[in-house]
């Protein structure tokens, strides 16, 4: 937990800690409902479980009617693409920024009021219904079986709806001992009212395997205190062969999923995404951030998603 804004973030910790949704790291609570997957890590979720979290959300979110679909496959217009900060001595900090389409927090609803607790991205998929977020937001010795996701969620409004889960897919690595290496997570989602797939709704954000460690690179996660997102911007680094680093102050609890976005377009708000929050320590520290690399084993995790 980061040490700014210590008093209202300790009041928050409290009430959210008996919800079970915190832990030390930046994502949720082991302390929650559960289910097993099979061998390979898939889980394909019940419908009575996501209808139960669709029905826990009532009351507690405002839903306007949908936004009008956009193309499945269309890619971000040309626009300027974002850049990372000029180089000091100190870690650039989040602040506040608006929501984005296809970025939102992942809501925990089995215990007590629903909060939120992790962030999760629309990425592209050929069904257009895939979302990625950290492992360890999804599956703590078991799937989370009360997961909604609201994409450009802000001030207790989901302005594109609720989606729940069909399916989760983690690498075998996470479930065995929280592999740092394996630290990502991809939802099948459908929508909680019926329509058409995420991707048309929110746009999607792309996907790159194998990318460059040093790039300018756009965090954008929930800190699970707020009702609006917080964003950073600085260049990605090596942490060894199989972890991004990313340096940044303010990213706290429930950043965790974040994606790591590089050449964002800032007409849409889209980018290419090359990593999530996560990795080591389950996220980082107060002025650290880390993700797992998307390399093959990301990869394979992806196609296997996709075939689900």
């Amino acid at each position: 937990m980061r040490p700014t804004h210590v008093a209202l973030v300790s009041v928050t910790v409290l009430a959210l800690a008996a919800l079970g949704i915190l832990v030390a790291s930046r994502g949720p609570a082991a302390d929650a409902p559960l289910a097993a997957g099979d061998a390979t890590g898939h889980y394909r979720q019940q419908k009575a479980a996501a209808d139960a979290a669709t029905e826990a959300l009532k009351g507690v979110l405002k839903i306007p009617r949908q936004a009008a679909p956009a193309p499945l496959n269309a890619p971000p217009q040309a626009g300027p693409a974002d850049s990372a900060p000029a180089s000091s001595a100190q870690p650039p900090s989040a602040a506040e920024a608006a929501p984005s389409p296809a970025v939102g927090p992942l809501f925990y609803t089995a215990e007590g009021v629903p909060a939120h607790g992790c962030t999760a991205s629309v990425v592209h998929s050929p069904a257009g219904d895939l979302v990625v977020t950290a492992a360890h937001c999804v599956y703590m010795d078991g799937f989370r079986t009360d997961l909604a996701f609201v994409p450009g969620y802000q001030d207790e409004t989901a302005p594109y709806g609720v989606w729940v889960p069909t399916s989760i897919d983690i690498d075998p690595e996470w479930a065995a001992d929280r592999d740092p290496d394996h630290d990502v997570a991809f939802l099948r989602v459908r929508p909680a009212k019926g329509g058409p797939p995420v991707e048309r709704v929110t746009g999607a954000e792309r996907l790159r395997f194998d990318p460059p460690r040093e790039r300018p690179t756009q965090v954008l996660g929930y800190p699970n205190d707020e009702e609006r997102p917080v964003s950073c911007r600085n260049t990605t680094a090596g942490e060894g062969d199989t972890q991004l680093r990313f340096d940044c102050e303010g990213l706290p609890n429930g950043t965790s999923g974040s994606p790591f976005l590089t050449d964002v377009d800032r007409g849409t708000g889209l980018g290419t995404l090359v990593g999530v929050l996560g990795g080591k320590d389950e996220g980082g520290d107060e002025e650290t951030s880390y993700a797992s690399y998307f390399g093959p084993a990301v990869k394979r995790l992806y196609e296997r998603a996709t075939r689900a």
